[in-house]
């Protein structure tokens, strides 16, 4: 069997067409019902047709708009029925728009090329960095918008109303916990920004950005909130709504987490590594004591990181009538009523370890819960983008970001990043493999994967090498995604970045 590579003429693009190399590694499995391309892309021959009649209808005249129409309805229809017969039932990218995609023809092209691809959802930056993809006119949020243009351009409608019409599913893709830095230099603001045990906000602490939309590129503007904070939590609640008035398929929350220490602080051991000495966060953790006893000791432990023979005995002193301190989720043992103060103060001390970190993973998810329940009240599909080792144990302390996907909804959609690298496919594969055995059979796990087609990069092997490994390891798995479009096409990516002239 021959497959055959084709390019995109003028921008040199190659199209990731699944190579003769990766048939003899066995990577490709024919299509049974194969009137179509591997992974449901293009032909050369109808993508110039499209780019043609797209500039034809440009100009405005009746019948190249409706050329133009038919060609894009007439693709959608395709894709529709290529994802219905193949293994892969949706194959979707993440997309950042830009203000020069106000331009007439801009979000048109952009569409056609991910259609071209094969791809049939799309999941677009709308919460990123400080700014929300809302018209700088109707944006009632705590964010400025996106797009600063006087003809008050809703790119986020656009988007959604124009990727339908080309058989497209349009998710809104948002950034959580992570607000952004405009948003955290605000004054009356600085009372939501997380904080840890040394007093630092998220970007005063030595931390590790995430991964941009640029190929190789760290996220700059970072700056994490307080996940109890109540201000925060409506600043964001009233930003999902108005998201939701464009009426999008759906909404991804990403950033549902923590951010990442750098070095020996990259695992938490200690109390002051956590993000819960917030104002909001704290005042949380102090009532999740459940007597008087116990509130004490919470606020002793948190304040000096330990409990000592001392402050067992100070308690008891101080509250006589109390036999033992108790908090949400602790057991009693036999210590608690018949061991010396110092055996007390060592189970103490244990306890409150343990309280601490079900407290700031306990913050995550309520947050993640406020964003998810508009969406679901709307009746829209919501989904959790997350990091599989980022709730993981190490040794006698925990990853830093404490991210506790595993307590996330059942009945929300899991897309975790399989970002690992090892220039084979063997590590994305352990990924997801931790995923699938903690995920409950009736929940959806959509693996992210970051690379390019066709091509290794950054210790990474093709898409398509990746892809093939993940249909390998679990029939579970039917859709998956790809960060980002701006990898697939960085100099679509980098024109629109900064309006380059150029025929649409």
């Amino acid at each position: 069997m021959r497959v055959v590579s084709f390019r995109r003429l003028q921008t040199g693009l190659v199209f990731a067409i699944v190579t003769t190399s990766l048939i003899a590694q066995g990577v490709w499995r024919s299509v049974a019902k194969a009137d179509f391309l591997p992974y449901c892309q293009q032909t050369s021959e109808t993508i110039n047709q499209k780019d043609a009649a797209r500039r034809a209808a440009l100009k405005g005249t009746t019948e190249a708009q409706q050329n133009y129409q038919a060609l894009t309805q007439k693709q959608a229809e395709q894709l529709r029925q290529c994802r219905n017969q193949n293994w892969l039932k949706t194959q979707a990218i993440w997309l950042r728009l830009y203000s020069c995609d106000a331009r007439p023809g801009a979000i048109e092209e952009v569409l056609d090329r991910i259609v071209d691809r094969g791809y049939n959802e799309v999941y677009v930056e709308t919460f990123f960095n400080g700014q929300v993809l809302l018209p700088a006119g109707d944006n009632p949020t705590a964010w400025q918008s996106m797009v600063q243009s006087p003809n008050n351009v809703d790119l986020l409608a656009q988007v959604i109303q124009k990727g339908r019409d080309r058989g497209l599913k349009v998710y809104a893709w948002m950034f959580s916990m992570n607000f952004g830095y405009t948003y955290a230099i605000k004054p009356d603001k600085q009372v939501s920004l997380l904080r840890n045990g040394r007093g630092q906000t998220s970007f005063s602490a030595n931390t590790i950005a995430g991964l941009g939309t640029d190929l190789g590129t760290l996220n700059p503007d970072e700056a994490f909130i307080d996940p109890y904070s109540l201000s925060a939590k409506q600043d964001y609640f009233r930003m999902v709504q108005e998201v939701l008035k464009r009426k999008p398929d759906g909404l991804l929350f990403d950033y549902i987490r923590y951010p990442r220490s750098r070095g020996k602080e990259s695992i938490a051991t200690k109390v002051q590594d956590l993000w819960i000495f917030g104002d909001a966060s704290r005042r949380a953790l102090y009532d999740r004591g459940l007597n008087n006893k116990g509130r004490e000791l919470i606020k002793r432990y948190v304040n000096r990181s330990f409990i000592s023979t001392g402050d067992v005995a100070a308690v008891d002193k101080l509250f006589p009538r109390e036999k033992i301190p108790m908090w949400q989720g602790r057991i009693p043992n036999a210590i608690d009523t018949r061991g010396s103060a110092g055996q007390r103060a060592g189970v103490l001390q244990t306890d409150l370890w343990r309280l601490s970190i079900a407290h700031a993973m306990q913050g995550v998810v309520d947050f993640l819960n406020v964003a998810v329940y508009p969406v679901q009240q709307a009746g829209l599909p919501a989904g959790a983008v997350f990091f599989p080792e980022g709730n993981q144990t190490i040794g006698q302390g925990f990853d830093s970001r404490l991210q506790p996907w595993d307590r996330f909804p059942k009945n929300i959609s899991w897309h975790p990043m399989a970002y690992a690298t090892c220039r084979n496919a063997d590590c994305v594969v352990k990924q997801v493999q931790r995923v699938l055995a903690q995920a409950s059979p009736g929940t959806e796990v959509k693996p992210v994967l970051a690379g390019v087609w066709q091509q290794s990069i950054s210790n990474r092997p093709p898409l398509e090498v990746q892809m093939e490994a993940l249909r390998s390891l679990s029939p579970r798995i039917s859709s998956i995604s790809h960060f980002a479009y701006s990898w697939q096409e960085p100099q679509s990516d980098q024109d629109r970045k900064s309006c380059v002239a150029r025929r649409l």
